[in-house]
């Protein structure tokens, strides 16, 4: 078939000209792009969209990062919605920031921005040893251009300075403070008595007529969720490594050009004397420390026993004056470069014959010792050079064996196993497989875009081979369905025994209750009649392994009409009757804890204050997001 195509490419060009241009004349090119060329709209701010390939690519830039930063984090937690929809409200915050920063005309002064780029250490890496800053290996490491980083970062600082005044602004008061710190730390004395359904159980009957009632009305809960077997195969860059031969002669080449690497370098420890003359001072004070400094070399060139002596008198070092100019081992790199070149100029024991100028002075420099670099012999770092080596050229082929994969599990559509033949691949198996990963998943069954492709339509009715999926770094996924259970409603024959439990349970649970509540008035009409345990102090900080209901509900109780009775219906748990005998107050906390406490206090009110000044600027620039929020999803990023 693709021969045919080969063969009459130019009729078939001619013959989809005439097919495909009439139906943009006729219906327009956005029955094609959606209507706005950009995709599904998800979020609006101030009249802009954001729309879904931007929330796609914004994701998975954050998962790339964060897999940087932690290689072993489970796939499963980035993928999942609740992550993307988070991204998404990071990104709907960014924006309405920015909306703010630009309409108050917040601008970030050069110098501040300067100071930034001096003392930001992750900056430090991309600077070469004479300072300048290598923009190919910053475009190559963070995927953008120095300017496109430097707008970014000035577009986040205006940001910040929206909420600047937010954050300045918050204070609490003693009072309030100790109101909100007694809350939390409010103890109370407690005896309690619970009452527990699996008391209860043998005084429980049920009969087939109860259990299939009882099923008929809680049908929900008896349900099989859909599930799949599943064939699939990964390509992975570990793979392409095994399938790369690598030659002898070459490795012995890569030995040659990168020894240095596989060893130690060669270090050298010196001394120095310093009289200070920076870029700044004036000629007249320059010339005064260099006739000093000329008068030194001088005194230590005439009588070398006497350096160590004349630069703990005279040189101006503070970190090395006191040990004689004793700067240690150094290697190549540590020093500036007019001091570096003219240390590793001198041989053991020599002086320099003149005046080293750098942007600190003049120095006068004496070489103690050294350590000569340490070359390995080829045999011993022979597989460390194989494994550099095939993992640089796995990185090329890699992305070769991903177009042959995507290619194969396309053609044959309904089999993996030319693509396994070809590849040199195993073809592996799961049974139960869900549209959530399941506990304990690993791999592409732990990914959620793996998951979603194989239980979309085209696979599920067709048993077609899903397109090739990225399920992590370099690497990728396809799989088929073999064999697909749709959700179904288990029957009551085969459910019964977890029918009765549930019901015996639930039943139980009431007689619990019910006789909880029979002597929780029967003790609050007269207490002395109470058969309660021993008295535990419960608070917020230490639940004491009671259910949060039961602690909430001692903490509720007046305090003014202590000591009290109170009832707490656990539901599944049973009941629980509790007197609330006193209040016990707090130990004085030491002026450091006060002094924690009450700054943890303030930067709560900053963040409630800083939430409550974006909602008001959502509003104002009429920030919505158009998808829904996932029915479980975590709470909203702040």
């Amino acid at each position: 078939m693709f021969d045919f195509f080969r063969k009459y490419n130019k009729i078939m060009m001619v013959l989809l000209f005439l097919l495909i241009i009439p139906s943009f004349v006729l219906f327009g090119v956005e029955r094609f792009t959606d209507g706005s060329g950009q995709g599904e709209k998800v979020a609006r701010i101030d009249g802009r969209d954001i729309t879904r390939p931007e929330w796609d690519a914004r994701h998975r830039s954050e998962v790339d990062r964060i897999r940087q930063q932690m290689p072993n984090i489970d796939a499963a937690l980035l993928d999942s919605d609740n992550a993307r929809y988070a991204t998404l409200e990071r990104m709907v915050r960014e924006r309405v920031l920015a909306a703010e920063a630009s309409k108050s005309h917040l601008a970030v002064p050069e110098e501040r921005l300067a100071r930034y780029f001096a003392q930001e250490p992750g900056l430090a890496t991309f600077r070469k040893p004479d300072g300048t800053f290598d923009r190919e290996l910053f475009m190559r490491a963070t995927g953008q251009t120095p300017e496109q980083y430097e707008a970014a970062v000035r577009a986040e600082m205006a940001t910040q300075q929206v909420l600047l005044g937010v954050h300045a602004g918050a204070f609490a008061s003693k009072a309030q403070a100790d109101a909100t710190l007694g809350a939390f730390y409010d103890r109370r004395e407690v005896q309690l008595v619970r009452f527990k359904p699996e008391d209860f159980t043998s005084k429980v009957n049920v009969s087939d007529a109860d259990l299939e009632a009882y099923y008929k009305e809680h049908v929900a809960q008896y349900q099989a969720p859909e599930e799949a077997s599943v064939q699939y195969v990964v390509l992975d860059i570990d793979t392409v490594k095994k399938g790369i031969a690598v030659n002898e002669a070459d490795l012995k080449t890569y030995y040659e050009q990168n020894s240095a690497r596989f060893g130690t370098p060669e270090e050298r420890r010196a001394s120095h004397i310093l009289i200070n003359a920076p870029a700044t001072a004036k000629p007249e004070e320059k010339e005064k420390a260099k006739a000093k400094a000329e008068e030194l070399l001088a005194q230590v060139l005439a009588a070398p026993n006497t350096f160590a002596e004349v630069a703990r008198k005279n040189s101006q070092d503070p970190g090395s004056a006191e040990r004689g100019g004793d700067l240690d081992f150094v290697t190549r790199g540590a020093m500036v470069k007019p001091f570096e070149d003219a240390m590793f100029a001198l041989k053991k024991g020599e002086i320099t014959p003149k005046l080293v100028e750098t942007e600190f002075g003049y120095h006068i420099i004496k070489l103690d010792d050294i350590k000569p670099g340490v070359v390995p012999p080829f045999e011993k770092v022979r597989a460390t050079i194989e494994a550099d080596m095939r993992t640089q050229q796995a990185t090329t082929e890699f992305a070769k064996a991903a177009e042959t994969f995507s290619d194969a599990v396309y053609q044959q559509a309904d089999s993996l196993q030319p693509a396994a033949d070809k590849l040199k691949l195993t073809l592996q198996t799961a049974t139960k497989v869900g549209r959530q990963p399941a506990a304990g998943a690993a791999g592409a069954l732990a990914n959620r875009n793996f998951l979603n492709a194989l239980f979309a339509p085209d696979s599920l009715e067709r048993k077609n081979n899903t397109e090739s999926i990225e399920v992590g770094p370099n690497q990728l996924a396809a799989g088929r369905v073999t064999q697909y259970s749709p959700a179904r409603t288990l029957p009551f024959a085969e459910v019964k025994e977890q029918v009765r439990a549930h019901l015996v349970n639930a039943r139980a649970a009431e007689l619990a209750r019910k006789e909880g509540e029979a002597k929780l008035a029967a003790w609050q009409a007269d207490a002395k009649g109470a058969s309660l345990g021993a008295p535990v102090v419960l608070s917020r900080m230490d639940a004491q392994g009671q259910p949060p209901q039961l602690v909430d509900a001692a903490l509720r109780a007046d305090g003014a009409k202590l000591p009290v009775f109170a009832g707490v219906d656990l539901g599944a748990q049973g009941y629980a009757v509790l007197r609330v005998n006193k209040s016990v107050p707090r130990e004085t906390p030491s002026a450091e804890v006060a002094q924690r406490e009450a700054s943890q206090i303030t930067q709560a009110i900053s963040s409630a204050e800083d939430q409550a000044y974006y909602n008001l600027l959502k509003a104002r620039y009429k920030a919505e997001i158009l998808v829904p929020r996932p029915a479980d999803t975590l709470p909203a990023a702040r």
